[in-house]
């Protein structure tokens, strides 16, 4: 197991560093209650390039959150879906939806 090269100097920092970012909480969100494509995925996170994508979901997948399944078919058939680690931060992400969705309403102009 690759865990982030950089260590970690208490747990919150251990935890953010696998994560944090613009996008890997959209991404475990998203495959709360799916398996999806890579497809699926990129229309599904807004704002997404394939390149971050790609790079996002290698270090949820290095980091033992999202789990990556091959079919060896013509086309390749790649599917994403979250580990039992990544379904434990699940709750985690839905608080952090629910503080910002009451924030977001607060400040709404």
């Amino acid at each position: 197991m690759k865990i982030n090269k950089e260590k970690a100097h208490c747990a919150v920092d251990y935890a953010f560093k696998r994560v944090g970012g613009k996008y890997k909480g959209r991404i475990l969100w998203v495959l709360r209650d799916d398996v999806l494509r890579y497809g699926e995925l990129k229309r599904a996170i807004v704002g997404i390039t394939p390149k971050m994508l790609t790079q996002t979901l290698k270090e949820l997948e290095s980091d033992e959150l999202v789990s990556r399944k091959v079919y060896l078919e013509v086309p390749p058939k790649v599917e994403y879906s979250l580990t039992e680690t990544g379904k434990e931060l699940i709750p985690l992400i839905g608080q952090l939806r629910s503080w910002g969705e009451n924030q977001m309403a607060r400040y709404k102009s």
